[in-house]
């Protein structure tokens, strides 16, 4: 797959869904640092969906766009960073946002970026904060989730422990 000035590997046997005519669809990207932390960065507190909570870099698929093309766009928009591998799916799940919106189906990856990793290029105007996250941080990822609501726990948890 090639993406902007460079070339997006995709490892053999990664699934990519294909949306069906009229599907909502997101995608997230875990990415990795050399400790194995996993990256998060914290949702403003004005944000529709999901206000304070802790997320994975990704968003919505826009129309038009496949599903690895809108994880490379939102990588680099999220963060600065380039989406350079992607390593395997890690879950396709179903949601409904806490907007009452339609339902959403959502494609995460495990991926490798380029770029500086201890300086990402956050959009602060959606984010707060950001951090990486071991095996001793992953609670932390819970914060301000409703009850039963920890996707990004649960996403980042099959990665780092």
């Amino acid at each position: 797959m090639s993406e902007g000035d460079g070339t997006v590997q995709v490892d053999p046997g990664v699934e990519v869904p294909r949306p069906a005519e009229g599907e909502l669809w997101t995608v997230g990207a875990v990415i990795l640092n050399e400790r194995a932390e996993a990256f998060a960065q914290r949702r403003g507190p004005d944000r529709r969906l999901f206000p304070g909570t802790w997320d994975v870099v990704g968003g919505h698929v826009e129309p038009g766009e496949n599903l690895l093309g809108a994880l490379a766009r939102e990588v680099e928009e999220e963060t600065g960073w380039r989406l350079r591998r992607v390593r395997r799916l890690l879950r396709v799940t179903q949601w409904v946002g806490d907007d009452g919106g339609a339902l959403r189906h959502e494609a995460d990856y495990l991926v490798e970026v380029d770029g500086d990793l201890s300086r990402p290029a956050l959009e602060w105007s959606k984010n707060s904060a950001y951090a990486w996250f071991g095996p001793a941080e992953i609670h932390r990822l819970k914060e301000n989730c409703a009850p039963g609501n920890h996707l990004v726990h649960d996403l980042i948890a099959q990665v780092v422990t």
